[in-house]
């Protein structure tokens, strides 16, 4: 009897090993929660020839693409219209205001052409839905409101697009705030960065103040009807730079509500390094920003760039510790609901231990290293940005009567 049965106790043996075979591991917590990252630059790559946001790109110098963002656990973010300052005059503001929409454009196209990878998010509610298909959240942001002219109901348009973030200033001080980074002219917002304020509530678009000065800060704190966000900024405390914020910055946007989402980028001062700064000076003015390269260009300029890389290494880069300190600084400073991650990609961002976002787990493991619970990193990966996004929905409601 007992041989007759050894088949069929073998077969039933076979059959538990192969279901433990395929059962599928649970998921870690860095992907059980929403991970959002508030400033990504990579739609600039989308204008870069037979560039695919589809395709794992290694050694073009971009830090986003899908199987990266798969790899990372990056459900998605607010995809940027960035737009580098110029001058001021309508007619350089109107071509401005034709290269936002053509990027605006772009970001809808990507999201249109590969709906199996990617959804365009309208609502704060809408990102945990979308991430629980296993595609990408697509939200847009303007980072630099330049374009806008002199019209910042303007911005209404832009909203219909999918923008759900609007910065005001970028590296130079426009007419609508004075930048961090240049000589002040209003002493804060302007008189028409104040209507354009306005309008953000009107719209439910969250201000954002990264990039612009202090005194602006300050005026939309006191002057916003909704939180407000940095959306790629960090810590003086830190290292001090007029890109950073000090820790009663950090505690007054806390007591209005608002969030800072950290960067990867003013960690520390740069060592001097003539040779290689010389050389990507060079470089940049031989392939300025903005332009549209052929492919042949691109691959001489990488081939350039890969060259001073060799001759010139980049010396005493900020680490991902440093960021981490960043992180966890502002977290005590500014509490967890107000703490988020925008790192710049494509942008600037990344360190030594984080080039690019198949690197985002480690940011959780320091989290959960660091005593932060599942809650609280959920708080800091994507819910208290979306708590800032669902407050300006609000007040666009209230508003709309």
């Amino acid at each position: 009897m007992i041989t007759r049965l050894r088949p069929l106790l073998a077969g039933i043996a076979c059959l538990a090993l192969a279901s433990v075979a395929v059962a599928k591991p649970a998921p870690s917590l860095h992907e059980r929660v929403l991970t959002l990252d508030t400033h990504l630059d990579t739609p600039a790559s989308l204008d870069l020839p037979g560039w695919s946001i589809m395709d794992a790109h290694e050694g073009d110098y971009t830090q986003v693409d899908l199987p990266r963002m798969k790899k990372g656990g990056l459900d998605g973010g607010f995809w940027a219209i960035y737009t580098a300052q110029g001058p001021l005059d309508p007619d350089s503001t109107r071509k401005a205001r034709d290269f936002a929409f053509r990027r605006a454009a772009q970001i809808r196209e990507m999201v249109a052409a590969h709906p199996d990878a990617f959804v365009l998010a309208d609502k704060a509610a809408d990102a945990a839905p979308i991430k629980a298909t296993g595609k990408r959240v697509v939200y847009l942001s303007i980072e630099n409101a330049w374009p806008l002219g002199d019209d910042p109901s303007l911005l209404e348009v832009f909203h219909t697009l999918g923008v759900r973030i609007s910065g005001f200033a970028h590296f130079r001080t426009n007419q609508f705030a004075d930048s961090a980074t240049d000589k002040p002219k209003w002493d804060g917002l302007s008189p028409l960065g104040v209507q354009l304020l306005a309008e953000m509530n009107r719209l439910g678009v969250v201000p954002d103040l990264s990039h612009s000065s202090d005194a602006a800060l300050a005026d939309a704190l006191r002057l916003s009807k909704t939180p407000v966000i940095l959306s790629h900024s960090g810590c003086r405390a830190i290292y001090d730079h007029p890109r950073n914020v000090s820790d009663d910055q950090l505690r007054a946007l806390a007591a209005q509500g608002g969030v800072i989402q950290i960067n990867s980028v003013y960690l520390k001062k740069g060592e001097p390094n003539p040779e290689r700064e010389a050389a990507m000076k060079a470089l940049e003015a031989k392939y300025p920003e903005g332009t549209r390269l052929t492919g042949e260009q691109r691959a001489a300029m990488l081939a350039e760039w890969r060259a001073i890389d060799r001759l010139h290494p980049e010396t005493g880069r900020a680490t991902f510790e440093l960021f981490m300190a960043n992180v966890l600084h502002a977290l005590k400073v500014a509490g967890v609901d107000h703490v988020g991650i925008g790192a710049d990609w494509d942008g600037g961002g990344g360190v030594a231990g984080m080039e690019d976002v198949a690197d985002l787990p480690k940011v959780t493991a320091a989290l959960v290293a660091a005593g932060y619970s599942e809650a609280d990193v959920g708080k800091i990966w994507s819910g208290n940005a979306l708590r800032v996004l669902a407050a300006a929905e609000a007040e666009a409601a209230r508003e709309a009567g």
